[in-house]
């Protein structure tokens, strides 16, 4: 799994694997791309930083401890 963050976009990347592309379907500011046998391969956050620093306060120590040197500049000032 490989995390990709943009700041000029504000879109946080989550690939899952690397199978090939074939779809994508969007629910709000979530979009998940599909291979062509309906694996999830890549979740898109679209406004990633209000994603995380909302999610952030739910998150437990432990989960939040590995985030943040991931994304510091998004995770910042969450509590």
């Amino acid at each position: 799994m490989k995390f990709k963050y943009n700041k000029e976009d504000d879109v946080l990347l989550i690939e899952l694997n690397n199978k090939k592309i074939d779809y994508a379907e969007q629910t709000g500011n979530f979009i998940v791309h599909f291979s062509p046998d309906r694996q999830a391969t890549v979740i898109e956050i679209l406004e990633a930083s209000g994603f995380l620093k909302q999610a952030a306060r739910k998150f437990p120590k432990k989960v939040l401890d590995s985030v943040i040197p991931t994304f510091p500049q998004v995770v910042k000032n969450t509590k």
